[in-house]
């Protein structure tokens, strides 16, 4: 449970907020914080290791193939936390951390704020046996179109499965948050995410379906894995609200004819003046016979909607252990005061103190400035990814030693 439940946002005029927004991009925007959940994107972003049972899965595999569709489930299910959650991360400090270990699990993670404009995200996440690396960098880009959000997660994914000695690397699907002005706010992913596997050559392509003219494609993903010879092996589908499935593609096809009788037209994000209303949901997926379940979300906690909607997995992240205070870095986002008072209802002191080290940061920005010194990043360094050859920020190594006497005074 959160100490208090979820501020309400009925009061707040949002076209006040975001008329003058249309087109640009909100990362530049101060916001108010009402608009916020009681999270850093940090947080947010460790949320990826809801479902890290799926990785030790596919440690487990010996074929190549299975390797894979257990890897595309769990990027499904990575972003899977999405559902529902209509406020906004708070935006991390320049120097800001988050760590997370979760023993019962087998792994931990560390990420840290390497950029404030561009605002970048960089973490880094391993297994506690050597099984596995994951890590990432994350440029996210924020547009309000007039009445929907559209969130561009830029960055690419690294999963390493070191025993097999093998590399997945994939981008995750746009988000886009509709009815930001008027009626109910609800969220769908869409876009084509590739998954290549850079030891075998193999690849899943997943298409996360825009919702359709009438709704019919709500939350639905579909894809296939090839080979490097690109002969098709599996068939992924499902909805990343709900759970995957994989269908041995012959099987998939021969379905697919017998039903298929009227197409369907697809219409996208249309911008007109009145709400667009979230289609009735369609609950279930419709499993094909041979299908083997892959991958299902794990329900909300009771009373999900009085707490930002999070997941179980999300109401832990600012939990502090006893003697924990001590041992994390002074960088971690759970000793951020803004967050802290609005996990604590305090929109008030919230505010305040999300104004202070706004300005804070700003102070110190122009103190640089003028001394002519760069930022320097603490746990990740700037390098070439060696999957992709792109620039990527990699962890140098070092947090879990915890010497943390040089760390910024960013709050």
């Amino acid at each position: 449970m959160l100490p208090a439940d979820m501020i309400s946002r009925n009061n707040l005029n949002m076209w006040s907020v975001l008329k003058k927004c249309i087109g640009m991009e909100l990362s530049k925007i101060a916001m108010p914080v009402v608009f916020n959940e009681p999270l850093s994107f940090l947080q947010r972003i460790s949320e990826y290791m809801e479902h890290t049972h799926l990785i030790h899965k596919a440690c487990s595999l010996s074929d190549s193939i299975e390797r894979m569709q257990v890897v595309a489930a769990f990027a499904v299910s990575a972003v899977a936390s999405q559902w529902e959650r209509t406020g906004k991360p708070f935006n991390p400090l320049l120097g800001e951390t988050f760590e997370l270990t979760r023993e019962e699990d087998g792994y931990r993670l560390i990420s840290e704020q390497v950029s404030h404009h561009p605002p970048v995200s960089a973490f880094h996440a391993e297994s506690l046996k050597q099984e596995f690396e994951f890590h990432g960098t994350i440029y996210p880009k924020l547009k309000f179109w007039g009445k929907s959000v559209e969130a561009e997660p830029k960055g690419t994914m690294t999963l390493e499965l070191l025993k097999h000695k093998e590399a997945y690397t994939w981008t995750n699907p746009m988000c886009c948050v509709h009815n930001i002005i008027l009626g109910k706010l609800w969220i769908e992913q869409y876009g084509t995410v590739e998954i290549l596997n850079h030891s075998t050559g193999d690849k899943c392509v997943l298409n996360f379906k825009p919702c359709g003219m009438f709704g019919k494609e709500l939350h639905k993903v579909e894809g296939y894995i090839q080979d490097k010879s690109k002969k098709k092996h599996r068939v992924i589908y499902g909805k990343w609200t709900e759970c995957m499935y994989s269908v041995d593609s012959k099987v998939y096809d021969s379905n697919k004819k017998a039903e298929k009788k009227a197409g369907d037209s697809i219409n996208t994000c249309a911008e007109g003046d009145e709400a667009d209303d979230m289609p009735d949901l369609q609950e279930t997926v419709t499993v094909i016979p041979g299908s083997a379940l892959l991958w299902k979300i794990t329900p909300r906690p009771p009373h999900s909607e009085k707490m930002y909607n999070f997941t179980s997995f999300a109401l832990t992240l600012n939990e502090m252990e006893p003697g924990m205070e001590g041992l994390l870095a002074p960088t971690d986002c759970r000793l951020r005061p803004d967050l802290k008072a609005m996990e604590d209802g305090d929109l008030d002191g919230a505010m305040t103190e999300k104004e202070r080290l706004e300005d804070k940061q700003r102070a110190a920005r122009k103190e640089r400035s003028k001394e002519e010194e760069e930022w320097s990043t603490r746990w990740f360094q700037t390098k070439t990814n060696p999957y992709t050859g792109a620039e990527d920020w990699l962890y140098s190594g070092g947090y879990f030693e915890r010497n943390f006497v040089d760390s910024p005074n960013i709050y």
